[in-house]
């Protein structure tokens, strides 16, 4: 493609999920609904397992990362977007938008990772007690995607039918020759899906069959109990991302990418903490010795 013919993008316009002024208005209160709710969920979880020493275990330090990394993801996404429901003007900035990208993959990536490492912790609680490690490569997943949209050429349109700047919504833009880009792309996301998810696999593989022999139905459930929060964990977030990233290219594609895409950047945040919380026994007794203690505390200083 000619350069000289084409004009350079500088700036790219994000379409948003909806053209309608009136719809724009509801969805504005309904994000900012689910962001808030997702920062109090989160930001809670995290100071809940910092103040109670009896969280202060592998589990839960695991849990609090998966917070931290909930919380950031999120807002990678969540403040530009509220933003753009209440401006006229939809307009990113070509360096603004590729961070925005390189933020929310290595906080995505992590994420991932997190999961992984979370499920070889319960395989590590219920089948041996071998020492805690975790890996992440959040950094390295968000390197590789991004300088590889780098090295791509963007020239008009510039409008990216999207309401963040989402890896898809990039390369439908892109002017470049992708069959490199999309390969190295596609084995690269592959292998981090790959191993996470067969880290998870054998994890759960090894705790199922441990759980299989313990002889009482009461010690069966509360080896499972401990797994069900990380394993509705893992479904909304692979469930999501397999959707979005692996279904095949449609006309109804964008629009589908767009909804689903609400789901794993905004809702599933917000329900995480809610998971951890309403199925964990020690999380729930931690956060009623911690209501009861400051309740304690305001009526000592009246």
């Amino acid at each position: 493609m000619n350069r000289n013919n084409h004009t350079v993008v500088t700036k790219f316009i994000l379409q948003g999920l909806t053209d309608h002024l009136e719809w724009q208005m509801a969805l504005f209160a309904v994000f900012l609904g689910i962001y808030v709710l997702s920062l109090v969920g989160n930001i809670g979880l995290i100071l809940l397992i910092k103040v109670n020493t009896q969280l202060h275990t592998p589990m839960y330090f695991f849990l609090s990362n998966l917070s931290l990394t909930d919380l950031c993801y999120s807002s990678s996404v969540a403040p530009k977007t509220l933003v753009s429901f209440l401006s006229e003007s939809k307009v990113v900035p070509y360096a603004q938008c590729f961070a925005q990208f390189s933020f929310f993959a290595a906080f995505l990536g992590s994420e991932c990772f997190l999961l992984a490492v979370m499920a070889y912790d319960r395989f590590v609680a219920i089948c041996n007690s071998l020492l805690y490690m975790v890996a992440m490569g959040g950094v390295v997943n968000s390197l590789v995607h991004t300088s590889s949209l780098l090295s791509l050429s963007f020239y008009r349109p510039n409008i990216i039918h999207h309401y963040f700047c989402d890896l898809p919504a990039l390369l439908k833009l892109a002017c470049s020759d992708m069959q490199t880009t999309k390969v190295l792309l596609f084995a690269f996301s592959g292998t981090i899906a790959g191993i996470t998810i067969l880290t998870i696999l054998i994890s759960y593989l090894y705790i199922f069959s441990t759980i299989l022999q313990i002889q009482t139905s009461k010690g069966k459930y509360k080896a499972f109990s401990t797994c069900v929060s990380h394993l509705t964990a893992v479904t909304l977030l692979y469930g999501y991302l397999s959707f979005v990233y692996m279904q095949p290219s449609s006309r109804y594609s964008l629009q589908q990418e767009k909804i689903v895409s609400v789901f794993y950047t905004l809702l599933t945040p917000m329900l995480n903490p809610l998971v951890y919380s309403l199925r964990n026994k020690e999380v729930k007794d931690a956060l009623r010795r911690t209501v009861s203690t400051l309740s304690h505390a305001c009526k000592y200083t009246e």
